[in-house]
């Protein structure tokens, strides 16, 4: 139902951005303040009644771009240009830019397997609703969490879903356990074994890599024991699903390998379509050997990792 506010802010908005009235020259037409007609254009913005958009062709054809394709092989890159070096707007970009590539590869009777993570779940904000039908959205790997930190792995999967008019399958469980006993005991339930088998078989994959930092979100939500990280914090210099590698591309610590829930960096270079979404200086290693790796066959990073990238 659309109220009286609701008139009001829809009027406002009409002349100011359709008719390119200035804010004083609302206030004018409305009878109302020049305060007001902000606020109700505000409030209009929060309403879903005005959208912005910003398209800047760089996302999509830039030299670092093609300097990375050639690189690493790969069939798309895109670059995110963020106003700010802040981590929020690198990973706001992050999400736009992402969001743009994954809606244009996503296509009817797809399965999508998905990750978590923070980047993932900007990609998922920012996902717009899409017409394509038949649409399956799997989970790539366990996300329940033993700390107080957030996964948001059922957040970012339901996005998706509502993106893709896509039926959802979950994996409600850790993605490191306490034993590899354990996991091959829950791994021989038939729910989650078809969730693991679903997940390896997927028309497209994204996902996002982490660095191998105190800060990383892996490492603090109660998987592991403290010597474990102190271990990963000599040895890896990346994960990529929950699965940790060295800079030469192989396991880091086996031990913990055996204990994680999900799709392995095997079975996820096998996929047709992956699409590797990352950014950060700090991550510029982990995405580097995630592409020697051949993880990925798409690429959405921001301008500067990139350039980092390159450098390497």
């Amino acid at each position: 139902m659309v109220d009286a506010r609701d008139e009001s802010a829809l009027a406002a908005i009409k002349l100011y951005y359709e008719t390119g009235l200035s804010q004083a020259e609302v206030a004018k037409a409305l009878g109302v303040s020049r305060p007001t007609v902000s606020k109700l254009i505000q409030y209009g913005k929060e309403r879903g009644f005005v959208t912005i958009e910003v398209h800047d062709p760089r996302e999509q054809t830039s030299a670092v771009a093609d300097r990375l394709a050639e690189r690493f092989g790969l069939k798309e890159v895109r670059i995110a240009y963020p106003a700010a070096n802040t981590e929020e707007e690198i990973l706001h970009e992050l999400g736009q830019t992402g969001a743009g590539l994954v809606e244009s590869l996503v296509t009817d009777n797809m399965s999508v397997g998905v990750s978590w993570g923070n980047t993932m779940n900007s990609v998922a904000h920012s996902l717009r609703a899409t017409g394509v039908t038949g649409v399956k959205v799997v989970q790539l790997k366990g996300g329940h969490s033993h700390s107080s930190r957030t996964t948001n792995d059922m957040d970012t999967l339901t996005r998706f879903c509502h993106a893709f008019n896509a039926q959802a399958e979950y994996l409600p469980l850790p993605v490191i356990f306490d034993s590899a006993e354990a996991k091959a005991i829950v791994e021989q339930d038939r729910h989650i074994a078809h969730v693991l088998e679903l997940g390896r078989t997927t028309d497209l994959c994204v996902f996002t890599a982490g660095d191998v930092s105190r800060q990383n979100l892996l490492l603090n939500l109660g998987y592991l024991r403290e010597e474990e990280i102190e271990e990963l914090l000599r040895t890896a210099v990346g994960d990529v699903c929950s699965r940790f590698y060295t800079a030469d591309g192989a396991v880091a610590m086996p031990s913990i390998n055996d204990r994680t829930v999900g799709i392995s960096l095997r079975d996820l270079a096998a996929r047709p379509q992956r699409v590797l979404i990352a950014g950060g200086q700090s991550k510029a290693l982990a995405i580097a050997t995630a592409l020697q790796m051949s993880l990925a066959t798409h690429l959405v990073t921001d301008v500067a990792t990139g350039e980092k990238i390159l450098s390497l």
